[in-house]
């Protein structure tokens, strides 16, 4: 198992001490990734004590240390996961050949915009969640959340430690570009439209970090498989850490579904928002909208891009492993594409197709756990159910750009859409009512906003109504 070097400036199991030049150029890059953590980071917490996990190694069995620390003082570091003996490229027309540890010249361009486009994401989510902790539902969400930021910036960390090493000059820029873009900006917008939008309530937290994040797991899973092992190294860490974000908010809504249920047996009428819940409806609205933005966080349905990435062994497939065959050469997709007025069925090469593959595989995870949801409602004696919408609605990327659908994925007119866009998507009338259940931040460790239950469990063996988060000094 790789050592870990926890007592020098910047931790890192990368032997980093060994390349002086590589260590002045992080250190350098250093002080401005403090400098863009203390403006766009999570805003008046900086001097907070919060109970955090820091890795401290790549060992599963004990990867992580648990204890208060000031945000601005965490232990971001740079974590590869232990390379593979012999490890060979697994797919595509490298097959079979040894992974590369230093960047191909032929892929030098299409690897550093893969690295840019994922290290993009991980300061974007920040920026977007960067006020939630003056809403927030507890202290337990509350620490939930400060993890989430620290780790998405470990990861662009990550991400800053492969350009700066690998990538030379153009590298180092490309570093210091990923942090001077911001979420939603007009003029420095990040590069993926999912991470310009505005996330500014905690409903559109928990949706964001269930279906949003959940692309980024599968974004990091096809990584993982990449011939580039210094990526794959890379990425196939950063999952043990994702897992958390999906953790939150696929237990996020749980909770907000179980409360919501409760306030309904309560109510003949049902009417959750007289008793200050937020209502199935609603909820729904904001699937759609969020579930909608990460679908096309995976590209175009038909994309020479992926065939190339696929071809030359830079980004594979979800868990490759599990597939038969690994060249993809023969094989086609069915898909149903738009064309005179009708979905016109077609058959696409696979590998132009890599990008509805990966999609395939995230939408399967999603019903998961929206069956997880519409259990809760099914055990109080609810009728309603949760749906995800076509994977055809509300798209702005790829095939389906310039269409126009119901969420059952039927062909609509424009008109039709902007007249039943509100029954849809959430309304300024929906997102004004949700925020007004958001206006003063719960504290007190032994309470809970109305709008959700508390969790089952805390965190690291602690109760539910732990201090997570201590205000000022310690």
């Amino acid at each position: 198992m790789s050592d870990v070097i926890n007592d020098d400036r910047i931790p890192n199991n990368v032997n980093l001490a060994s390349d002086k030049k590589l260590q002045r150029a992080l250190m350098q890059w250093q002080p401005r990734f403090l400098e863009w953590w203390r403006e766009m980071g999570p805003d008046g917490f900086q001097e907070h004590q919060v109970f955090l996990r820091t890795a401290i190694s790549v060992d599963h069995e004990g990867w992580a240390h648990f204890d208060y620390v000031k945000m601005p003082d965490y232990r971001w570091g740079i974590f590869l996961a232990d390379p593979l003996p012999n490890r060979t490229i697994g797919f595509g027309d490298n097959f079979g050949k040894p992974v590369w540890t230093e960047v191909p010249g032929e892929h030098r361009n299409t690897l550093r915009r893969l690295i840019v486009t994922q290290g993009d994401t991980e300061p974007a989510s920040v920026e977007q969640q960067r006020a939630l902790g003056h809403s927030c539902p507890s202290l337990y969400d509350l620490r939930n959340l400060f993890q989430i930021n620290v780790e998405e910036g470990r990861h662009l960390w990550a991400m800053a430690y492969l350009l700066h090493s690998h990538f030379g000059r153009d590298g180092r820029e490309e570093a210091d570009g990923l942090l001077t873009r911001r979420s939603g900006d007009v003029d420095r917008p990040r590069i993926l439209g999912a991470f310009n939008e505005p996330c500014t309530d905690w409903l559109s937290f928990f949706m964001f970090t269930f279906f949003t994040d959940r692309d980024g797991k599968f974004q990091l899973l096809a990584l993982a498989e990449s011939g580039f092992d210094p990526l794959a190294r890379t990425t196939r860490f950063m999952l043990t850490e994702e897992a958390h974000h999906m953790f939150v908010g696929e237990t996020g809504i749980t909770r907000i579904v179980r409360r919501t249920a409760e306030l309904m047996q309560r109510n003949e009428s049902e009417d959750v928002r007289r008793l200050g819940g937020i209502d199935l409806p609603t909820m729904q609205k904001y699937l759609n909208l969020w579930y909608s933005v990460s679908l096309d966080l995976f590209g175009g349905e038909i994309s020479s891009n992926a065939a190339s990435f696929f071809a030359d062994g830079l980004k594979g497939r979800a868990k490759e492993n599990t597939y038969p065959d690994h060249r993809a050469l023969e094989a086609s997709y069915p898909l149903e594409a738009p064309g005179g007025g009708e979905f016109v069925p077609q058959e696409v090469p696979l590998r132009n197709a890599m990008n509805e593959v990966l999609r395939d595989a995230y939408v399967q995870d999603c019903q998961r756990g929206v069956d997880k949801w519409n259990e809760v409602l099914k055990k109080a004696g609810i009728s309603y159910r949760f749906e995800l919408p076509s994977r055809r609605f509300h798209r702005r990327i790829g095939i389906y750009a310039d269409v126009f659908t119901d969420p059952k994925g039927n062909l609509i007119s424009r008109e039709t859409f902007d007249k039943q866009r509100d029954a849809w998507l959430p309304s300024s009338a929906d997102q004004s009512y949700v925020k007004s259940l958001m206006t003063k931040p719960i504290f007190a460790p032994t309470e809970m906003a109305n709008w959700i239950s508390p969790p089952p469990h805390g965190i690291k063996g602690r109760p539910v109504d732990f201090e997570y988060v201590r205000r000022g000094e310690a």
